[in-house]
């Protein structure tokens, strides 16, 4: 048996290394002979930054702690392959460093952007009749991947962020003047995690009062028109709004206040500042205290709130992609069905990464209400699975202990 690669790429989330244990487990008990990580992903590999996985991850203990440990143990980037064409010299330097390697298949867990790399990998290594099999573990808080019912990492982000909105809508009723809150939730183009602030309405909560995803035209002057209008009604207002959404002429909401600088490798511009240019309009306009609370990277690594699904799935996934290579699969992506929603249960599919890659699924416009203001109650009772059970952290001194990679660069 050969050995096996494995990365991590993207933005991290609360679960992603339960995939790397999955593929790691996975993989020594079908027999490779090593399995190396690359760090900080696929510039890691080009630039020699390799581990072997094997004198890191030795214990049991180590494995449970490593599933308990958030974000990306290997650590991760942003890096775009470049087109084939013109650019040879990249790709026969990665192939040679899987040679050199004695690698059988390479495993990436990541969401969009790193399934792109998969791609371009499988393509060139079927161009130049490569044995080594190139397989995609999904990974992203946004959910946003094609084919796949929903992704890893998305139910332990979206359990924090539904717990962290019943708080904020708890706090604002301590007061006995108006106060609007503006909670901002990651997702890109995708309204996903924001939905997920619905699950905070419940018989203990009264729920936020407005939900508006990237999906729909976002109309500043209506949003403030309507704060006004709950105003006369309410003292405190709670309002989820995506980081993403977008005005009439197709300009992000934060983009109006702020002049957005940065730009990764896919082109992806930085998105903050929405709940701050919102909150700023209605505090102008009526007088109120307002707060602007941007969840940010908090909603991304919550592991002391894993949902034990979300883990589970992490696993399993890794689990599966190492399957599919040993079974001499390539060009794949590791996918979840739901077969059935009471009770919930998913399965572990495969779909050729080319339907995957680049490719941004958003919510289903039937699910969001006609004003664009709100969630309907499928779109809640989609999410309701995702985020059921708990994992409870190893706690060391009062707080959760965690792993961390120490290595020296080009460590082989």
């Amino acid at each position: 048996m050969k050995n096996i690669i494995v990365g991590q790429s993207g933005g991290p989330t609360a679960v992603i290394n339960s995939s790397l244990l999955g593929v790691f487990k996975t993989a020594k008990d079908r027999g490779a002979d090593t399995v190396y990580g690359m760090v900080h992903g696929i510039k890691g590999l080009l630039d020699g930054d390799i581990v072997d996985l094997s004198q890191r991850i030795k214990t049991e203990l180590d494995m449970d702690l490593l599933k308990r440990t958030p974000s990306s143990f290997l650590g991760s980037c942003r890096y775009k392959l470049p087109d084939i064409k013109g650019h040879e010299e990249t790709y026969e330097k990665i192939f040679k460093i899987l040679k050199e390697l004695d690698i059988c298949a390479f495993f990436y867990i990541g969401g969009n952007d790193s399934m792109d790399t998969i791609m371009r990998l499988t393509d060139y290594g079927n161009k130049i009749k490569s044995p080594v099999r190139f397989i995609g573990v999904p990974k992203t808080i946004d959910n946003d991947l094609a084919i796949t019912d929903h992704t890893p990492g998305f139910g332990s982000a979206a359990k924090y962020i539904a717990a962290t909105t019943k708080e904020i809508i708890r706090d604002g009723l301590v007061y006995d003047y108006p106060v609007v809150s503006v909670i901002e939730v990651m997702g890109r183009n995708a309204g996903w995690l924001t939905a997920a602030t619905a699950l905070a309405k419940g018989e203990d909560c009264e729920g936020v009062d407005e939900i508006y995803l990237p999906e729909r035209v976002f109309d500043v002057d209506k949003f403030v028109e309507r704060m006004g209008e709950r105003l006369k009604e309410n003292r405190s207002i709670v309002v989820a709004v995506s980081e993403g959404v977008k005005v009439a002429d197709g300009r992000y909401v934060c983009e109006l206040s702020d002049h957005v600088d940065y730009v990764d490798a896919f082109g992806h511009k930085q998105l903050a500042g929405t709940a701050r240019f919102l909150a700023g309009k209605v505090a102008e306009k009526y007088g109120v205290k307002t707060r602007a609370i941007e969840l940010s990277s908090l909603q991304r690594c919550a592991a002391h709130i894993q949902a034990r699904i979300d883990v589970t799935e992490a696993f399993n996934c890794g689990g599966a992609a190492v399957k599919a290579a040993f079974e001499g699969k390539t060009g794949l992506v590791i996918t979840l069905n739901r077969i059935s929603d009471d009770p919930y249960m998913c399965i572990a599919e495969e779909a050729d990464v080319h339907k995957i890659a680049n490719v941004e699924k958003k919510v289903p416009s039937e699910w969001i209400t006609e004003d664009g203001t709100y969630v309907k109650s499928e779109l809640v009772h989609y999410i309701m699975p995702l985020i059921q059970a708990e994992i409870t952290p190893l706690w060391v001194n009062g707080l959760p202990r965690h792993v961390r990679l120490h290595y020296a660069p080009k460590d082989r």
